[in-house]
């Protein structure tokens, strides 16, 4: 029989191997993405498509993004995106979305089926990177939670949870 104070520790380290993961997941598609010099307006169209496709087919979308913690550091978190609708006006580009978050290091690995989804409403912009040299790319970050920030959405991987989307405020 496994000591419960055991197998507490292999589960803290499981959360914290897994936030490592993510961390370097999440630098390395920002970092491709910014490389890409992708616009918010071709960024746009892509959300458009998924929300396309979840209304079609239900598809919901594995995303990455940092929150930004009490004591100022970010740590990646992960969540299934379902696209609602983009909302373009006035010169800012929203996108309104189902999100069911999958892992935070605070909870560790969260099964989207036991998630309540969240409405959130994300804001795509443009933005200049000066380090080195002068990039032009594009950035996602949630309005109605500032610190979550520098959503990356992957087309690719995608999963049929549009039912569990249904219970979204």
């Amino acid at each position: 029989m496994i000591d419960a104070a055991l197998l507490a520790d292999f589960r803290q380290w499981q959360s914290f191997r897994d936030q490592e993961r993510l961390n370097r997941e999440h630098e390395s598609a920002q970092r491709q993405l910014e490389q890409s010099g992708a616009m918010a307006t071709r960024l746009a169209e892509a959300y458009r498509s998924m929300a396309e496709r979840g209304a079609a087919e239900g598809a919901c979308y594995r995303t990455l993004f940092t929150r930004q913690q009490q004591d100022g550091s970010t740590l990646a978190c992960e969540c299934w995106l379902f696209v609602r609708k983009v909302i373009a006006e006035r010169g800012t580009t929203r996108v309104r979305a189902g999100m069911l978050e999958t892992f935070d290091l605070e909870t560790g690995r969260i099964d989207p089926k036991e998630q309540t989804p969240v409405s959130i409403t994300l804001e795509l912009f443009d933005q200049i990177s000066v380090g080195r040299g002068t990039l032009m790319s594009c950035r996602v970050d949630r309005h109605d939670q500032p610190e979550d920030t520098h959503f990356v959405t992957f087309l690719d991987q995608v999963q049929n949870l549009k039912s569990y989307m249904q219970k979204a405020d």
